[in-house]
């Protein structure tokens, strides 16, 4: 997926887990599913109650830290699981960063193109709404560029791939997703106090049991911010009436709003020649997430 991948084994993982939580080592280790993979971390079972969560990439070494330090703090504070780390792994000389144990949780993820699923829409609404609630003094700031941060910082690089698409046949109008990109990146930036924000909202990191939202997971955008990124879930992660619902219930102001539809647009924009061959799933999402924005905006 990435070109420069550090990709884990099971018999690292086993080793690891050996030398460093010993009261598991008898535990069975299972590579999960291809589908199962984000962008981010290649996942292990560890037995039937535990998930060993190993960064492929750089940019995602410091997620297993920030679990740990700041998942417990909000936890008890959220109508959903989170995948509170019970072991924080060291770096060893066959793997360069820490990695983490986090609790299995049973489930699924609801469609990854996105659903027209109301129940689920007001769920994770409630979540977003809870977790923006919790005190953000002392959290950890988000890095201009990064989700939650004025969009400002990613114009050229959203400009940028704009310009790389027009050498490709997406079925987007480029015209238009331009257009509806200077509505975005135009808007006020976030003049509040900044919140909690998950940062990423999406069909994949979200795990629902019996029609109902049981987890959030991959808190590798955490920090506080601007809270427009979990708008954005709205055009994220749902369709049709769903979409209406979740965003009603988040009550974005227009410039909020926005925002939001720029998060939703940059990253894909970006991503759909990044991940064209290495990951179409996500490419084909990137695709839909432009059209919906267009059809927002313009």
């Amino acid at each position: 997926m990435h070109e420069d991948e550090v990709r884990a084994t099971p018999e690292l993982v086993e080793r690891l887990v050996a030398e460093q939580c010993p009261q598991w080592a008898h535990l069975p280790v299972a590579a999960l599913p291809d589908e199962l993979e984000g962008t981010d971390n290649v996942l292990f079972r560890l037995g039937d109650e535990l998930v060993v969560r190993m960064p492929k990439i750089e940019w995602a070494q410091h997620q297993a830290t920030s679990d740990s330090r700041w998942l417990p703090l909000l936890a008890p504070h959220l109508p959903a699981a989170v995948p509170v780390p019970v072991h924080l792994g060291r770096p060893s000389d066959g793997y360069p960063w820490a990695w983490s144990v986090v609790p299995w949780v049973e489930g699924a993820t609801p469609p990854r193109l996105g659903a027209d699923d109301v129940p689920l829409a007001r769920d994770l609404a409630a979540f977003a709404l809870r977790l923006r609630d919790v005190d953000a003094t002392g959290g950890p700031a988000k890095p201009p560029g990064s989700r939650g941060t004025p969009l400002r910082h990613v114009d050229d690089a959203a400009r940028a791939a704009l310009e790389r698409l027009r050498v490709h046949d997406d079925g987007i109008d480029l015209a238009a997703a331009e257009r509806a990109w200077d509505l975005c990146v135009s808007a006020p930036d976030w003049d509040g106090a900044p919140v909690w924000l998950h940062g990423d909202l999406q069909p994949g990191n979200l795990v629902v049991d019996g029609g109902r939202l049981v987890a959030v997971i991959d808190w590798g955008a955490l920090g506080v911010g601007d809270p427009a990124p979990d708008v954005a879930a709205a055009l994220l992660t749902f369709t049709g009436q769903a979409r209406d619902v979740y965003r009603e219930a988040v009550r974005p102001d227009h410039a909020t709003w926005l925002r939001a539809c720029g998060w939703a647009l940059a990253p894909s924009l970006t991503g759909i020649d990044y991940y064209r061959h290495t990951f179409p799933r996500m490419a084909e999402h990137g695709r839909r997430m432009v059209r919906a924005v267009v059809a927002e905006l313009t």
